[in-house]
């Protein structure tokens, strides 16, 4: 008979929300542990969902509003599995919580990133531009509170943000804490995080300028992105109008990802439906791809960019990518492989398709079988330890919830039969 009939889920994002509202709300404890200082995972750096192109937050904010008032659910942001021992139905975790230095009176009220003399990257625009060292994680942050990075903080300019704030809500001094948790059964829903585009420098990763990732693209087309919403090319802010979109930039390669993210084509053709939505009058999209990857109903999705005729599809591997050091224009050179010979294309900008990478933990005890490539090898988990969404496979949003859904009854399932 299980010991404990709480559940420990590793992830914040859409999938480890689901698999916490879901248990939660039949009578199960949960215990949500995220090493951001907000719950949302990638799905809120997003800035349309495919097919029907509408904003993450719908989706997020009816999870948000199914945990506040759940008294079984406990949120842990900032913090990160150190520690599992035990067994099904009689597990112990260990674990850290990183501190904010802003306690629980905040209000989100800014004035302590008014007060704030030093800036940071801005790491949920990944880096495209930079906030204050007190700052707000994004708008629709949950918890809605401020965070302090002290390591950006120059001298004793913590002082400031202090004497900012009328709460009494910033606390310096505060420290990390250890927390030992009981609990049933363990659900690993840690997402994935994109490829590194510095180590596709053939392509341009790393060293050109107007050379972006297919997340970073993301952000430039959301309202609370680096540009408010405006599709601007890095180096001297013009309007990208022209752009070429890269599949398979480090996927399906053995020398890079070795498989396929399932997702990058629908990303990149919702990214070109952006730009020809933003500046629908001379706007023109080029997408390079190897196959096109557009399964059941979103073969419709597909269809629609066809129709397109300013949206273009080119089959063949892309051999090189050049930038013009005075214009900043790109310069994309590829295979075609129904045009026959070699093709170049001179855009704004490019748009490369990097892929998912796994971000299991090696926590110890954590998961007992991993694939090549990282992911968890379906239900070939310890037991009482289980996997969800990406954490097992690269996956469309909504294939993670219907995943992270099942996976909560298998968590219940692993406690009641221990």
């Amino acid at each position: 008979m299980a010991e404990n009939k709480s559940i420990l889920v590793v992830g914040g994002g859409i999938s480890g929300m689901t698999v916490a509202v879901e248990a939660a709300e039949v009578g199960y404890e949960v215990y949500l542990v995220e090493r951001n200082p907000y719950i949302g995972g990638r799905v809120a750096q997003l800035n349309k969902y495919f097919p029907k192109m509408c904003p993450p937050y719908c989706g997020l904010e009816i999870n948000f509003r199914r945990i506040r008032p759940n008294e079984n659910v406990k949120v842990m942001t900032m913090s990160e599995v150190q520690k599992i021992d035990g067994g099904p139905g009689n597990f112990t975790v260990t674990v850290k919580t990183n501190p904010t230095h802003v306690n629980d009176n905040c209000t989100a009220c800014n004035k302590c990133a008014e007060a704030c003399p030093s800036e940071r990257p801005n790491s949920f625009n990944y880096g495209m531009d930079n906030s204050r060292a007190a700052y707000l994680p994004h708008p629709m942050a949950m918890p809605m509170k401020y965070v302090i990075d002290k390591s950006a903080c120059a001298g004793d300019c913590g002082k400031a943000c202090k004497e900012a704030c009328r709460y009494d809500a910033v606390e310096l001094d505060m420290q990390a804490k250890t927390t030992e948790l009981k609990v049933g059964s363990v659900v690993y829903a840690t997402g994935w995080k994109p490829y590194d585009m510095e180590k596709l420098a053939i392509l341009g990763g790393g060293k050109m300028k107007n050379v972006i990732s297919n997340v970073m693209m993301e952000r430039l087309a959301a309202i609370s992105g680096p540009t408010a919403g405006r599709i601007l090319r890095p180096s001297d802010g013009k309007e990208a109008k022209n752009i070429a979109f890269v599949q398979c930039a480090g996927s399906r390669d053995e020398n890079h990802l070795s498989h396929c993210s399932s997702v990058c084509c629908m990303a990149s053709i919702k990214q070109a439906k952006y730009m020809r939505e933003q500046y629908p009058a001379d706007s023109r999209a080029e997408i390079f791809y190897i196959d096109l990857r557009t399964p059941g109903r979103y073969e419709k999705f597909l269809n629609g960019a066809q129709a397109d005729e300013n949206i273009t599809f080119t089959k063949g591997k892309v051999a090189n990518i050049m930038e013009n050091a005075a214009t900043g224009d790109v310069t994309v050179e590829i295979e075609d492989v129904f045009g026959g010979g070699k093709k170049r294309s001179t855009v704004d900008m490019v748009v490369l398709a990097t892929g998912m990478q796994p971000e299991l933990p090696g926590a110890p005890g954590s998961v007992a079988a991993l694939t090549e490539e990282g992911f968890a090898v379906g239900d070939l988990q310890k037991p009482g330890i289980y996997a969800a969404g990406v954490a097992k496979r690269p996956v469309d949003v909504m294939t993670s919830i219907q995943d992270a859904t099942g996976t909560a009854l298998k968590a219940i399932q692993g406690i009641a039969r221990s």
